[in-house]
């Protein structure tokens, strides 16, 4: 007898879909592993149905549709007509873009001179752009939320990302360490809670210290080290 998958307790609109949702990678993703990492990881623990536990787990729902759901139309938890994702207060995207970038490459996207754009989301397609990260962090990228400050329309939070850094980046070998940073945001609803907007921003500096803080992985191979200055980076003062 087939055994049923455990219900996910944070992404609500992961169950009980209609057989007409188009899904990425033919079907509904499990995330077992990054669960495990949220709940051994978390700093937060808020009481069931507490306006903090709601906030944390309808935005995990939504980077799940995001990251996952192929049509916009099977997107449940945004207004598809007013969506906009904002970051670090560039040009928003639309719902379509934001399907087409990835979450990766919208919250990475930067204007950056290109010899100091250590992660170039322009030249990266949505599935290179999960590939990277996917490799860098295989136990998962866990989010939390750390505070929220209003309730809607407009939620205000404040977050926390973070990993274990255990496969390559771009060429740069894994330390094993934990790489985590910190952003505030902003969430507007509509009177169906529907999201309309969302607003992030964040210090792109504090993931890239972490994820390039490790040797090339050719001087991992042959143990010559070189020093910071060599990499020409700027967040590794």
């Amino acid at each position: 007898m087939a055994t049923v998958p455990a219900r996910d307790k944070y992404r609500s609109f992961l169950h009980d879909e209609p057989d007409t949702v188009q899904w990425r990678h033919g079907g509904p993703p499990t995330y077992d592993a990054v669960n495990q990492l949220f709940e051994e990881g978390r700093t937060k623990e808020w009481a069931e149905g507490s306006l903090e536990e709601t906030v944390q787990n309808a935005i995990k729902s939504w980077e799940m549709e995001i990251s996952h759901k192929v049509r916009l139309q099977d997107v449940k938890c945004i207004n598809p007509e007013k969506f906009k994702l904002i970051v670090n207060g560039r040009e928003g995207l639309t719902g379509e873009e934001t399907l087409k970038l990835g979450t990766y490459n919208a919250l990475l996207k930067n204007s950056l001179p290109k010899e100091f754009q250590y992660y170039k989301a322009d030249e990266e397609t949505f599935e290179s752009s999960h590939e990277v990260f996917r490799s860098a962090f295989p136990r998962g990228f866990a989010w939390e939320i750390i505070s929220v400050y209003s309730g809607p329309p407009v939620i205000a939070f404040k977050y926390r990302h973070w990993g274990f850094f255990e496969g390559p980046f771009k060429g740069h070998a894994p330390t094993g360490e934990k790489v985590e940073f910190y952003g505030l945001g902003t969430v507007k609803v509509d009177e169906s809670l529907k999201v309309e907007e969302v607003e992030i921003y964040y210090d792109p500096g504090e993931l890239f210290a972490g994820l390039l803080k490790g040797p090339s992985i050719s001087e991992s191979e042959t143990g010559h080290e070189t020093s910071p200055t060599d990499h020409g980076c700027p967040f590794q003062n």
